[in-house]
């Protein structure tokens, strides 16, 4: 008969993560019988921490720290058991102890991980993380390339990635991180196919799941998203990453309440990190909490005061939520270093508080300086709109369009408002949103997603070349994903992707009864506007005003070449005529667009219904005029504005 002997101090180790009672019993036990052995101590003094006593853990590894002061395991210990007891500064500096003296120690890294992300100290975080990738890498290039991506390095690591996968194509992880540069480089399509190979190759891994959620998201793909994120949430229900991301998704779907409860939980739960609050500050003013959304931002700036997001947040509420302490402040701030991304957001925010203040001049450089660091972050423009436009008009003739007359999908359902952003799209959504019969959604990436698909297969040939059945496929596609936005039951809904004016003829062809509404603004106050707009992403033609200048005269060539080759094709709707006459205005829109008039149009800012754009405060109120002629405090410094524009400065409503 075979006898097993246990060695009880190996149990007393392993009882530790499922038992720490049990493993407290056992280790007071060895303890006892061998008080000059260090090693039952410390499984004493973790089961203690693990058990919620960290001060009558302290002692212990106090004394043991003193005995072994190059014990990583003890300092590990004493940095948690530290932290424990509120005295947090101490326990990390245990915690830094640690991985100098093993820098291969997880736990240890792990640890300084989650206690920087929980006080939004993002560097300290992501070298943390950078350690932890590195560990976890089964290959020297993958170690390398897996840190570089967590320090959010993306270019440097793509090269060694593309080579490692070429050497090692059935690799996940490899597969994995080689997605993650995708993401960043916003290849998102690549991304996603990379990460559904990896995933086949390691079903149950977690990260390649959560990456691929993310990867869907960044797709606008935002049920899919939630899809692969179920099972991780239901795995780890208050993983912060994981409700991080579903927050965003239920944001996109439009269940603002939703997300927004989320973001408060998380704002809950880690009320030291500013990065948070200022999440919830984001999904607090999309749903209409404008209060809350204040004391987010005011917290973010409270925990992070060069947090240039936070400022951006509070100014960008379009409220006068600044006042004479916070410019102050942001005068000393922006005088001092900053890296770039605060800088940026700290200048338009500052811009903003001058603007409110009559200071033309000082607002108008601050607004300059912040779009010459956002034209660096998102690149210039750098694109000939001209020849684009030409493109357009060369293939969407009368006759292509004749030819191809009644394909594509029959559903009416459909009404798109396009022009240029800060034209007054989101006050003309608002407006039909308020009709019984219309339902309001978001800024709907999907025409856009479906072009970037057409591009890739041949651009303007695959267009020429697609059967009446691929273009009905195309419109079917497009109505798929946006139904899901439609919570209501209503017989239309709204995109308003203003930018989708680059996509009219492709929309005419495979939704042939959608309507289209071409929202236009002065081009002065439309494209200034713009300009003193900081966006989330994208819209870079509108961090310079000759770009801006080039990109409206390109609008208005597109918009108007569809005026003339399919006649009653779209309604345009000049925003300062339905300030100067609403009613009529509206009526005569809710005619073009087959509707009867409806007097709560007149009353849109009594609706509640959530919105995504920076008008959102502004159209929850009346209609006012002051901010027509806004533009004219600043047009002495916009003649290369009014230059790029020509005749179009004075000629934009033909």
């Amino acid at each position: 008969m075979l006898h097993v002997t246990t060695d009880p101090l190996a149990e007393a180790a392993e009882a530790l993560a499922a038992n720490p009672a049990k493993a407290e019993r056992l280790a007071r036990t060895l303890a006892s019988r061998d008080p000059a052995d260090p090693r039952p101590r410390l499984i004493l003094a973790s089961a203690l921490r693990r058990l919620g006593r960290p001060a009558h853990a302290l002692p212990i590894l106090l004394d043991l720290a003193r005995a072994w002061p190059k014990a990583a395991r003890t300092r590990y210990e004493l940095g948690l058991a530290l932290c424990g007891v509120g005295r947090g500064q101490e326990g990390d500096q245990q915690l830094d102890t640690a991985v100098s003296l093993d820098p291969r120690h997880a736990e240890a890294w792990r640890a300084i991980a989650d206690r920087a992300f929980a006080c939004g100290a993002v560097q300290r975080e992501r070298r943390a993380l950078a350690a932890l990738a590195r560990l976890d890498a089964d290959h020297p290039d993958l170690g390398r390339a897996a840190e570089l991506v967590a320090l959010d390095r993306h270019d440097e690591a793509d090269p060694i990635l593309r080579s490692f996968c070429r050497a090692h194509p059935h690799h996940a992880e490899g597969a994995r991180l080689l997605a993650a540069c995708h993401i960043a480089h916003r290849t998102v399509h690549a991304a996603e196919t990379l990460l559904r190979h990896a995933l086949s190759l390691d079903p149950q891994s977690k990260r390649i799941r959560f990456d691929l959620a993310h990867a869907l998201f960044a797709a606008r793909l935002a049920q899919q998203a939630l899809t692969e994120l179920a099972p991780l949430l239901a795995a780890e229900p208050d993983n912060p990453a994981y409700l991080n991301l579903q927050a965003a998704c239920l944001g996109l779907l439009g269940d603002d309440k939703a997300a927004e409860a989320i973001n408060a939980r998380l704002a809950e739960a880690f009320p030291a990190n500013p990065g948070v609050a200022v999440n919830h500050g984001h999904a607090a003013r999309t749903a209409g909490l404008r209060d809350t959304a204040i004391r987010a931002y005011r917290r973010a700036t409270i925990l992070a005061p060069h947090m240039g997001e936070a400022w951006w947040g509070l100014a960008n509420l379009k409220i006068g939520a600044l006042s004479d302490a916070d410019e102050a402040q942001m005068r000393g701030l922006l005088g001092g270093s900053l890296p770039a991304d605060d800088r940026m957001r700290l200048s338009y925010a500052l811009g903003r508080r001058l603007e409110d203040a009559g200071d033309a001049a000082g607002a108008f450089a601050l607004y300059a300086q912040g779009a010459a660091l956002a034209r660096v972050k998102f690149g210039g423009a750098d694109q000939d709109y001209a020849a684009q436009a030409h493109d357009v008009c060369q293939l969407y003739t009368p006759e292509f369009l004749a030819a191809r007359s009644g394909q594509g999908s029959p559903d009416a359902a459909p009404i798109f408002i396009v022009g240029l952003p800060r034209s007054g799209s989101t006050l003309v959504e608002q407006i039909l949103a308020s009709h019984p019969a219309i339902e309001g959604t978001m800024e709907l990436p999907y025409i856009g997603s479906l072009v970037g698909r057409i591009e890739r297969e041949g651009g303007a040939t695959r267009i020429a070349s697609a059967s009446p059945a691929q273009l009905r496929d195309w419109g079917e596609e497009y109505l798929a994903l946006a139904r899901v936005h439609c919570r209501l039951g209503r017989t239309h809904f709204i995109d308003k992707m203003p930018n989708n004016f680059r996509h009219i003829g492709l929309i005419r062809l495979i939704l042939p009864e959608a309507r289209i509404i071409d929202v236009r603004r002065n081009p002065m106050a439309a494209c200034f506007s713009g300009f003193k707009q900081l966006f989330a992403e994208g819209q870079e033609f509108s961090y310079d005003l000759e770009d801006l200048a080039a990109y409206y005269r390109h609008y208005l060539a597109i918009v108007r070449h569809f005026h003339a080759v399919a006649p009653g094709a779209l309604h345009t709707l000049v925003y300062e005529d339905l300030v100067d006459d609403t009613e009529g205005q509206v009526r005569a829109l809710l005619a073009a667009l087959g509707l009867p008039f409806d007097p709560a149009c007149l009353r849109f800012f009594e609706n509640d219904r959530a919105v995504r754009t920076v008008s959102s405060e502004q159209v929850r109120q009346p209609i006012y005029r002051s901010g027509l002629d806004q533009w004219r405090k600043f047009e002495p410094f916009l003649a290369p504005l009014a230059q790029g524009l020509g005749d179009d400065c004075t000629g934009w409503r033909a």
